[in-house]
């Protein structure tokens, strides 16, 4: 009984310093609509409606507006976070099968101007 408990905690530790490492290039970010995610940089990050589960449909003038959130190469996915691997061969991190955006109009920490853009853009939530 003894070695089950420690097994259950070894597998608790484990998922969560995946998660950890997932999500350290995320932070939370209080704004005028609540809490969003946002970047390493600060930046909320938006969805896009348009994209599929864990597949990127922004490209061209639509990610020149709309940069993806791009996952280093030695970055690591767990928990609601994923890696999705765009068409030119970057990485993108998503939530919870959306892929992960900044809107260019956005300048300082807390800027939430994407949200509801053409219909389409939401706030990227915790």
């Amino acid at each position: 009984m003894t070695s089950l408990k420690f097994i259950s905690v070894l597998a608790a530790i484990a998922a969560t310093t995946t998660v950890a490492f997932a999500a350290s290039s995320v932070a939370t970010v209080d704004t005028a609509k609540g809490q969003v995610l946002a970047g390493d940089n600060g930046m909320t990050l938006y969805t896009f409606k348009k994209d599929a589960a864990d597949v990127s449909n922004c490209y061209d003038k639509c990610a020149a507006n709309w940069p993806p959130f791009i996952a280093k190469a030695d970055a690591v996915a767990g928990g609601a976070y994923s890696i999705v691997t765009r068409k030119d061969g970057g990485r993108q991190w998503a939530k919870d099968g959306k892929p992960l955006y900044y809107w260019v109009k956005d300048s300082r920490k807390g800027d939430i101007t994407g949200d509801g853009v053409m219909g389409v853009w939401d706030l990227a939530r915790p």
